[in-house]
């Protein structure tokens, strides 16, 4: 007799995956509409979760099998790219807007970056304000590119638009002169470059940001060092270590007054190829589980 594994994330039974008894919701959105150089965003959140079916589900650090302690709700996938990108924002913040009334950890899975501007306009809709952290090799701050406002290059600027709070950014390393400009105007943003974080610079102004503080968290996996994932659209040299994205984590888990959600966005796998896939699932997991793992010792 041949054992299927559930297809959700992490490959959970139905009693450690059932939505009233799981304190995270994984809601994976497909999107991919305005990706400017490699594509296959779309088909992201599909090999995350098919890929965290062989994640362990032991973690060393807490001597423990988190996911099942906590339980992981899979959510039904988004179907919108048939949608005009007004439409398709829409759909995405009113269907963040209704998992974020239920009070548990929401981590969206992507496609394409832009997503995240719509998530914050629904976190914003039941949360009110808060600040976002934002891992990333790119800086987002577009106000348009070519020819529309919700490219994932806008991604940050859609946050800030949503009026949510300021956004810390970490990891930069490529940007428009456009940006530049907004990073030297606009108080509302505040950004470590890669060097910055190899060296350590950012930890205290991070901490100061987040404490006390709901926080949103979106993960563009090319903030990621490129030897880790390089099936991504836009890669970029000189990325942040597994290590110091996890020490991040473990500081806006530690300080902040709440993580509402986080995200993972921008992997487009590559068939046959399947270690960055593998590496973004296993990345997925962690964070949950020391978002989870700080909440319950608050």
């Amino acid at each position: 007799m041949s054992y299927e594994i559930p297809h959700n994330f992490l490959g959970l039974d139905s009693i450690h995956s059932a939505f009233d008894d799981s304190a995270v919701l994984v809601l994976p959105i497909p999107y991919e509409a305005t990706v400017s150089y490699g594509g296959g965003t779309a088909n992201g959140p599909a090999a995350i979760i098919t890929a965290s079916q062989q994640v362990e589900l032991y973690d060393r650090e807490f001597d423990d099998e988190p996911a099942m302690n906590w339980g992981v709700h899979t959510l039904p996938s988004m179907d919108i790219n048939d949608l005009e990108p007004d439409a398709a924002m829409d759909a995405i913040a009113a269907e963040v807007a209704a998992q974020a009334r239920h009070g548990k950890l929401l981590c969206v899975l992507g496609g394409e970056h832009s997503v995240s501007g719509a998530v914050a306009q629904g976190l914003f809709a039941v949360h009110g304000p808060f600040v976002t952290v934002q891992i990333d090799a790119h800086a987002d701050l577009r106000d348009e590119y070519e020819g529309t406002p919700h490219s994932h290059a806008c991604a940050m600027r859609r946050v800030l638009d949503a009026g949510a709070g300021p956004v810390l950014q970490l990891g930069i390393r490529s940007l428009s002169i456009d940006e530049a400009e907004v990073m030297r105007t606009d108080e509302r943003v505040i950004t470590f470059w890669a060097e910055d974080v190899h060296a350590g610079k950012h930890r205290e102004a991070l901490a100061e940001f987040v404490r006390g503080q709901p926080v949103y968290l979106t993960i563009d996996i090319d903030g990621l060092d490129v030897s880790l994932v390089p099936t991504t659209g836009t890669p970029e040299p000189d990325g942040l270590t597994w290590n110091e994205v996890l020490d991040i984590v473990r500081a806006v888990a530690r300080d902040a007054a709440q993580v509402l959600a986080f995200d993972v966005m921008e992997l487009a796998p590559l068939e046959g190829f399947h270690a960055p896939d593998y590496i973004t699932a296993k990345l997925t997991y962690k964070t949950m589980s020391i978002i989870l793992a700080a909440q319950a010792a608050k």
